[in-house]
């Protein structure tokens, strides 16, 4: 892929299953400076191109288009590549098949692919169409959890600079109880560590409280863990970015998601911060208690 410069013409291609949130992405975009496209023919995305462009491309791309195929999208992610000045990337957004069912309970839509058949048979199709795209995604976005304020918040830590090249990070805590983030590029266990669960005192606070903070300072491999995990993580990101990903969400998990993971993944992240790196943090579990 071309390296980016000042005078590189961003496009983001949006793509996911329908109801993951594609259309607010796009309007999302929109609001950040990009020109928002959607359902355009594939044929015609590189032809975009062609002229003078002024402002950043966001463009929705899913089972709707006219032309769609994966094979079709990879073409035009392929064609764009080769040019010196764009630099394309494929945002994807996802969520789990019970959370699209949901959603489309909920707004009694018909869902493209089974306008005649309940919602599940379509959403199953067309997660099958979209699996390869999902593994080409350099921002990959589950929206489980998200409220569209909150997917607002993410697509912003992201390309809220006019679509400026950034290599973002996320780091993310959570409960293993609950299941590992779906879009975790890395993953640390830190159940090892004293658990402040068992302190009646500290059992209904968090990793963000110091009280908590200084429980899991007590034990003697937390000093060494953060330092460690920093170390590897300062080690592997200016090779990440060399390698041309943009994004890359790296996940904390402890028992409950409440503690330790989120006091680690805290701590990881100032580290990183100090050192120049642009970071974004979400505590899953403490959303759900919102």
């Amino acid at each position: 892929m071309p390296e980016p410069t000042a005078t590189t013409q961003k496009i983001i291609l949006v793509s996911g299953p329908s109801g993951a949130g594609r259309s607010t992405a796009i309007n999302v975009l929109e609001d950040l400076g990009f020109e928002a496209i959607d359902n355009l023919p594939l044929s015609l995305i590189p032809r975009l191109t062609d002229g003078k462009l002024t402002a950043p491309l966001a463009i929705g791309v899913d089972v709707r288009n006219r032309d769609f195929s994966t094979d079709g999208v990879a073409d035009v992610i392929k064609q764009l590549r080769t040019r010196p000045d764009v630099d394309c990337q494929l945002l994807f957004l996802d969520a789990t098949e019970d959370t699209l069912v949901r959603r489309y309970s909920e707004t009694r839509r018909r869902h493209p692919l089974s306008p005649d058949a309940p919602a599940i048979e379509g959403i199953r199709r067309e997660a099958k169409i979209l699996a390869p795209l999902l593994q080409k995604a350099e921002f990959l976005l589950d929206t489980t959890d998200l409220s569209p304020h909150d997917l607002k918040a993410r697509l912003t830590d992201w390309f809220g600079d006019k679509g400026a090249a950034l290599f973002g990070i996320t780091l993310q805590s959570f409960s293993y109880k609950r299941g590992l983030p779906k879009a975790s590029d890395m993953t640390f266990d830190c159940r090892f560590l004293k658990n402040p669960h068992w302190d009646p005192d500290l059992r209904s606070s968090t990793g963000l409280d110091a009280p908590v903070g200084a429980h899991v300072e007590t034990d003697p491999l937390a000093g060494p863990f953060k330092e460690k995990v920093t170390d590897l993580l300062l080690t592997l990101l200016p090779a990440f970015r060399a390698e041309g990903k943009s994004h890359i969400n790296i996940g904390f998990g402890c028992t409950g998601g409440q503690h330790r993971s989120v006091y680690i993944a805290e701590q990881i992240a100032l580290a990183l911060a100090e050192q120049g790196w642009q970071v974004s943090k979400r505590h899953r579990e403490l959303e759900r208690r919102q």
